[in-house]
């Protein structure tokens, strides 16, 4: 089967299985544009600006577990979409961009709309390709999906030169079965030597600690993670990227851990004297100061990426592996031994936690008079039971999200922790919408960050997506007059949200419902009218209550055991 480049393109997706292409056209991908057109199998969503491309691609990654898929044209296009791109590198999560790029004769010479895709994008990528000629792509095509899905999951961009998507150009199209790199060789098994350690080290502790992260949803191991929990017997702690994949629900879990963690998990963890880190890469968020952090403890380490082994916390037992597959070698070797932890000592230790536990570090003061943003949250998780798709932006009302919204299942919670990007919210909601029609997809989200990338209403409207946005609306950047309060004397600079837009008229204007919530006695009302409307987009702007501050917090160069708590509730 000869054909040109365009072609051959739309046959290598089909070939990966790919359904969905989040893009933007443009001068250098026109020919590509051309395929697109001329074939049913891959369905194109077009985006209002590129950025929203690769955040809808990575929502619907996220949800799905499929690779995302972009296409943007050169130099401006490729450039709007570095930041998506960087947060899902971030978070690890599967995508292959594919940018236009100028003619092959015109590399280098500053040619109309040419920027150096693979010099910009490098350093935030797993890997990035320039095609070299036609009769590669095919190749290419394979080994960038590959590599994007491998291993620990990336984004991975293949920039194309216009003059191999010539229409009138053909090779002979034969798509690999599989496909080797010498230089990429992802592990999957893990040591059987240092699992044996790690297992004799876990049944030895008297006051352990699970700590799992992203790895463990993003692997799949979700199953594995509740077996190998409550074979054991211990508390688990998850991070910001890590929830769902143990139920929130289960007497075994004391809620996430770090900056803005549970008093209970964040002290048990400053306390363990065995952690078990799986699927975790110990950022800055989790550990605080890592001086401080679990000073006490051993700690053993599972991970698929070797390059996070004792990068920030230097561990004892080193696990590389596939999460899964280490969990249920684990699990057998817990089960093959007589070994146990001793009762008196986990039952002290988990008393322990119960007296921490007490403290209600999340507990917050309602009111009749202003809304109240953790309310609306659990407002919402009493609306859809507790089985919606939730994405957020970043600031007050993602931390919020994660505190109040109990995530039983993996893949529900889809927001951007490792970049923190603002304008993330609604192009995922959309991708993970069109990924899954028939489910409820929710945007948690705050006046600031719903204006970075409102433009995607318009997307919403054109494919039908029936997403809710909840707009916690305290007209500030939340996070940062956070900061501003505890750090810089109430120097509120440039936090403030002035000039609001009307939300509701510009829902509507987009041809959306509008609502606008005001009063604490209308919330539950609102959310079960709005949910109702199964076939129509909902904005719902709940003005909230300007002063409320996000607690626990763990401030710069403080330790887990040093948290800010919530100065009107009884903690002592």
């Amino acid at each position: 089967m000869e054909l040109n480049g365009g072609a051959l393109l739309m046959e290598a997706l089909k070939e990966e299985g790919v359904e969905l292409v989040f893009g933007y056209p443009g001068g250098a991908v026109l020919h590509i544009y051309d395929a697109l057109y001329q074939q049913n199998s891959v369905k194109h969503i077009l985006v209002r600006h590129e950025q929203s491309a690769t955040h809808a691609a990575d929502g619907y990654a996220r949800a799905t577990g499929k690779p995302g898929v972009v296409l943007v044209t050169s130099g401006p296009g490729a450039t709007n979409a570095v930041t998506g791109i960087a947060t899902a590198f971030m978070d690890s999560i599967p995508m292959v961009v594919l940018s236009g790029q100028v003619q092959s004769r015109f590399i280098g010479s500053d040619a109309f709309q040419e920027v150096d895709c693979v010099g910009i994008t490098r350093p935030c990528v797993k890997h990035n390709f320039l095609v070299d000629s036609l009769e590669n792509m095919a190749q290419t095509i394979k080994e960038a999906f590959y590599v994007a899905t491998t291993g620990r999951p990336g984004p991975v961009v293949v920039d194309i030169p216009k003059d191999f998507t010539t229409p009138g150009v053909t090779v002979p199209f034969e798509y690999p079965d599989s496909v080797e790199m010498r230089s990429y060789s992802p592990p999957s098994q893990g040591h059987p030597g240092q699992i044996r350690k790690a297992t004799d080290l876990i049944l030895s502790a008297k006051k352990p600690m699970i700590y799992s992260g992203g790895g463990v949803v993003l692997g799949n191991a979700s199953e594995q993670l509740r077996s190998f929990t409550q074979l054991l017997g211990y508390p688990i702690t998850q991070t910001l990227m890590g929830l769902g994949a143990y139920p929130a629900s289960d007497k075994q879990n004391i809620g996430m851990l770090g900056m803005h963690g549970t008093y209970e998990a964040n002290i048990a963890m400053h306390e363990c004297d065995v952690l078990i880190a799986i699927g975790a890469r110990f950022d800055d968020r989790v550990t605080g100061e890592v001086e401080s952090f679990c000073p006490n403890a051993k700690i053993v380490h599972v991970d698929i990426d070797p390059a996070s082994i004792s990068k920030n916390v230097t561990v004892d037992v080193p696990i590389v592996g596939n999460v899964a597959q280490v969990l249920e070698a684990m699990i057998e070797q817990i089960k093959a031994t007589e070994k146990r932890v001793d009762p008196a000592d986990l039952a002290s230790w988990w008393a322990l936690i119960k007296d921490w536990q007490s403290k209600k570090c999340l507990d917050y003061d309602l009111s009749d008079n202003v809304i109240k943003p953790q309310a609306v949250v659990e407002a919402l998780w009493r609306e859809t039971k507790g089985d919606a798709y939730i994405t957020s932006d970043v600031g007050q009302h993602q931390m919020w999200a994660a505190q109040y919204y109990g995530f039983d299942k993996p893949n529900r919670w889809i927001n951007s922790g490792g970049l923190g990007t603002m304008g993330f919210g609604l192009p995922a909601a959309i991708g993970v919408q069109l990924g899954f029609p028939d489910e409820i997809v929710a945007c948690i989200t705050g006046e600031a960050s719903i204006q970075m990338c409102i433009q995607e209403l318009s997307t919403a409207f054109q494919y039908g997506t029936p997403i809710k946005i909840i707009n916690l609306n305290n007209r500030y950047m939340g996070m940062v007059r956070q900061w501003q309060e505890f750090s810089y004397e109430k120097r509120y600079s440039h936090s403030y949200m002035d000039a609001l837009p009307d939300f509701m008229k510009l829902a509507e204007s987009y041809g959306h419902v509008g609502m606008n919530i005001e009063n604490p006695a209308d919330v539950d009302g609102a959310l079960a009218e709005a949910f109702a409307l199964k076939d129509r987009l909902v904005f719902m702007n709940f003005v909230t209550d300007q002063t409320e501050n996000v607690y626990p917090m763990i401030e710069a160069g403080k330790g887990h055991h040093e948290m800010r708590l919530n100065p009107q509730r009884e903690l002592a």
